[in-house]
């Protein structure tokens, strides 16, 4: 059967992201809306749209504007926001990169996406520039200034002061990168419609409100950040106090000192608050709600959590290719456990993913998801889109769960083979590939084992040849080649690595061995 949402759809608006966020900025020009959380420079949202339209102007009489894709390597600033508004203003699509990555993955990103321009800080301008000159030399400008790069504000130019036409429905707003529901990253193709009624779904599933003033530590590279944070806190009303990375007594200190209504974290943060001595330090009284997303979080941590900061904690569900939520447990009437009723304007079903058949309440099966935040597909990569996408709009979620009598939704267990570790997905075939690809190791596999801080750690099973590299030397290889987030927390030697007919790993065999 098919589940509709209780709560009423919401009108499509027919704005881009950034009129939308403006729509909301015109009304209070002079409030403060981002404040750079460790120097403490404010941006107003008058400040924060003349910044746009100037660098939206600039990026257009340089070329890099209409049409054009622009690839942002920077961690949580307010000159990101400006960044990301103006290339969408101008009528471009932004593909956003973890700074962490390697020289390696920038290079595929900048190549997959077929970026024209990187814009990076200072910090990461080493890795930008080699990756860029292995990519195909696409100019690198830095946010700031550094010895050997053009800086951001070169760019800045003759204001442009209205949207510059895109077709809302088929225009790529931003090409975030994800491994989807197996295999290595790809680029996933939001629209600005995606953008924007996932905002409005947000404001209205989530029960925002205006004022709100949170800590923003969440990557706004990551779509959980990009939407959740950045964008519904400019369009919904709200201000942000950036947080390059996450420092557990500043984000307190900005809590209590903005009295923080909400905060938006992740489970490994969720621990902290329920279990760090430190906490007890700060005036959190003003705080009623926690949302807690991008990976499971055990129902003993919430309620942990909860009781301390005497706060109501809630789950969703989303993915990137959801831009990203399509769940939420409403605040007013939560159910412990789960990720809560659809959003407005969305559908679901669970499947029966061997038969694709229909399952009725209070069963397991496959979750897809159907409605207007849903991407248009992977780029370039039409055999992912089609094992993603049914022909008629589904996206196959790759997550086992059920639905109760009153449509709240459940998640069980992934079908897919992707491992969480702290909110990040993490490829097995990555790793996998890495690891073949070392001197000395005939075969590979990487699974993902329950850890309590980081929800999953990933591990990897390996036979070596001759001769052997040590464990050492392989996370030695991992480590000069993958992201922080991508290594292997243990290496276990093997004869062989037990593989289906058709050659597929059995992974549930490597996990029951492992915690034997």
């Amino acid at each position: 059967m098919t589940y509709h949402t209780a709560a009423a759809d919401i009108a499509l608006r027919d704005q881009s992201i950034t009129e939308r966020v403006f729509e909301n900025l015109m009304t209070r020009p002079s409030m403060v809306v981002l404040t750079d959380g460790t120097t403490g420079e404010t941006m107003t949202a008058s400040e924060f749209m003349t910044q746009v339209k100037a660098l939206a102007g600039g990026l257009t009489a340089r070329g890099m504007g209409a049409g054009k894709t622009v690839a942002l390597m920077a961690p949580n600033i307010p000159q990101y926001c400006v960044v990301f508004h103006a290339v969408a203003w101008a009528g471009g699509t932004v593909t956003t990169i973890n700074p962490t990555c390697t020289v390696s993955e920038v290079a595929h990103q900048l190549r997959d996406s077929d970026a024209d321009l990187l814009i990076t800080i200072p910090m990461f301008l080493e890795t930008a520039q080699a990756a860029a000159a292995d990519a195909g030399a696409q100019p690198v400008v830095v946010i700031g200034e550094a010895e050997g790069a053009e800086p951001l504000s070169a760019y800045f130019g003759t204001p442009l002061e209205a949207q510059a036409p895109v077709d809302l429905d088929t225009h790529f707003a931003v090409l975030p990168y994800s491994s989807g529901t197996t295999g290595m990253p790809k680029g996933v193709c939001l629209s600005h419609r995606n953008l924007v009624v996932n905002v409005d779904q947000i404001i209205a599933g989530m029960e925002f409100e205006e004022g709100e003033i949170t800590a923003a530590f969440l990557p706004f590279f990551h779509i959980y950040g990009m939407t959740g944070l950045m964008n519904v806190h400019l369009a919904g009303g709200g201000a942000l106090v950036t947080m390059p990375r996450f420092d557990l007594e500043l984000f307190l200190q900005i809590s209590q000192d903005q009295k923080a209504r909400r905060l938006w974290i992740v489970p490994p943060v969720a621990l902290a608050l329920a279990k760090h001595p430190v906490v007890e330090k700060y005036d959190l009284s003003h705080l009623e709600l926690v949302v807690c997303g991008a990976a499971p979080l055990g129902g003993d941590v919430a309620d942990a959590m909860a009781k301390r900061l005497d706060a109501v904690c809630t789950q969703g569900f989303g993915m990137t290719e959801l831009a990203p939520v399509s769940h939420f447990n409403p605040p007013s009437r939560p159910k412990s456990g789960s990720s809560g009723p659809a959003v407005p304007n969305t559908r679901c079903r669970v499947v029966d993913p061997e038969t694709g058949a229909d399952l009725p309440a209070g069963q397991e099966g496959e979750l897809w998801i159907k409605g207007p935040q849903v991407m248009k597909g992977y780029l370039n990569n039409e055999k992912a889109t089609a094992e993603t996408l049914t022909p008629d709009g589904w996206l196959k979620t790759g997550d086992i769960a059920y639905i109760d009598d009153d449509g709240y939704m459940y998640i069980v267990d992934r079908l897919k083979e992707l491992i969480k570790f702290k909110g990040f997905q993490v490829a097995p075939a990555e790793l996998e590939a890495t690891l073949v690809s070392m001197d000395g190791i005939t075969d590979a596999a990487v699974i993902g084992l329950p850890d309590d801080e980081a929800g999953e750690l990933p591990v990897a099973f390996v036979v070596a040849g001759t001769p052997a590299p040590t464990e050492e030397e392989i996370k030695a290889h991992l480590a000069k080649t993958l992201s922080k987030y991508k290594q292997v927390h243990r290496v276990t030697f093997v004869d062989e690595i037990p593989k289906s007919a058709s050659g597929k790993i059995l992974r549930r065999v490597l996990r029951a061995q492992a915690t034997a």
